[in-house]
């Protein structure tokens, strides 16, 4: 065979060999999730709880039937509630008709029966009850469609726009439909901003004493939520199951200060969602660390303060963050401060003075405000002649 042919040759292996790598350059970029776990369930997904960052999905935008994985969104508004003091743990509520009519998963509360806020929740977190979920529905919202309306804004405010909520208990309706993704956003949110959820969420039997006219009586509460028996770390959240949402679970759990979400959704059966969410978890679990930034309070700097009692203030973290950081890439961290040259007195504890940027490789990956550690007046007459005399004598 001559040169020529052989030159021809190499130069077309060639050819194909870039058309190859650029092919699986376009994959890689369109297709983040190079992994395939094998899930059955229809949608997926694992987020980092703290930065919301996806670890790992699979049709996680398409809209389903989330069962009584809703509740995650009427927990959370009973937490924003007592939060605002609009209720308060032990304020007495009234079951109604409607509430107690509700078919599912219920504690059989009845009519006219009344249970504190915090045993409502309880049956909520624990038993997925829908007639304590409707109860407490009524109670924050008036009724259920306005607390209905109350759930739809939240995940407004959430930016979670797959979803669109019609009850307050997960039971199958035309249009009562979320998706994967956002309901790993509704989690999150709840286990970030009320972690004592957990009290509930952890818990695997408990009771409540139903009291009615007929006397008073004890009725016990089972959690659904296998992963707390079954998984390392799990700290919630909650399952779900109807005719049309088939087998749907949000676990959430923590180890080693990283806090992950996973959610499947339209499982076809109720031990393999808990299989695959375990699934989920260990990969995130046995892939990714978090790496704890500088704490909040400590003084990275000091900005000079214009006619105040003080010449500087110190600016210091205002909150503690997390670093996501994948196992086995050595990726160097690091942080840069960006301080205000200076502010004017008077301002209190708290103002924000510039901020903490942090670094990976070069590249920012999280930003944290720097704020005044402490008050500081404005100058009186007397201060300021005792600077104007320092700097005459310095002269």
């Amino acid at each position: 065979m001559s040169g020529k042919i052989w030159k021809a040759i190499a130069v077309s292996m060639i050819f194909i060999l870039h058309s190859i790598l650029c092919s699986f350059n376009i994959f890689a970029q369109s297709y983040p999730n190079l992994t395939d776990l094998g899930l059955q369930s229809k949608s997926a997904i694992l987020m980092d709880a703290e930065t919301g960052t996806i670890i790992y999905e699979q049709n996680s935008h398409e809209k389903l039937p989330p069962a009584s994985i809703t509740k995650v969104m009427t927990l959370l508004l009973i937490y924003d509630a007592v939060a605002d003091g609009k209720i308060k743990w032990e304020d007495m509520v009234t079951v109604s008709e409607h509430a107690a009519s509700m078919g599912g998963s219920q504690v059989f509360l009845e009519p006219m029966e009344q249970q504190t806020v915090a045993d409502m929740t309880k049956c909520i977190a624990i038993a997925s009850a829908n007639d304590a979920a409707v109860a407490m529905a009524e109670k924050i919202g008036g009724s259920e469609e306005s607390f209905v309306q109350m759930m739809n804004q939240k995940a407004k405010e959430l930016g979670m726009e797959d979803t669109h909520f019609v009850n307050a208990c997960g039971l199958d309706a035309d249009g009562h439909l979320t998706s994967a993704h956002d309901i790993a956003i509704m989690s999150k949110e709840l286990m970030k901003n009320y972690p004592e959820v957990t009290k509930y969420t952890t818990t695997w039997m408990d009771t409540i004493k139903h009291k009615t006219k007929k006397g008073e009586t004890e009725f016990g509460l089972t959690n659904t939520n296998k992963l707390i028996k079954w998984y390392e770390g799990a700290t919630g959240l909650k399952t779900g199951s109807t005719g049309k949402a088939l087998y749907c679970l949000s676990g959430t759990a923590e180890r080693d200060g990283l806090s992950l979400v996973g959610v499947v959704m339209a499982a076809p059966d109720f031990k393999i969602r808990f299989q695959e969410v375990m699934k989920l978890l260990d990969y995130g679990f046995a892939n990714y660390m978090v790496e704890q930034g500088t704490p909040s309070g400590e003084c990275v700097g000091q900005v000079e303060v214009f006619k105040g009692m003080e010449d500087t203030v110190s600016a210091v973290v205002k909150e503690d963050v997390s670093i996501l950081r994948k196992k086995g890439e050595n990726q160097q961290l690091e942080s840069k401060v960006e301080l205000l040259p200076s502010i004017k007195a008077p301002f209190e504890a708290g103002v924000k003075v510039g901020e903490l940027v942090y670094l990976v490789d070069g590249n920012e990956v999280k930003r944290v405000d720097l704020v005044t550690k402490d008050a500081v007046e404005k100058v009186n007459v007397e201060k300021m002649l005792h600077r104007l005399l320092k700097k005459w004598c310095s002269l």
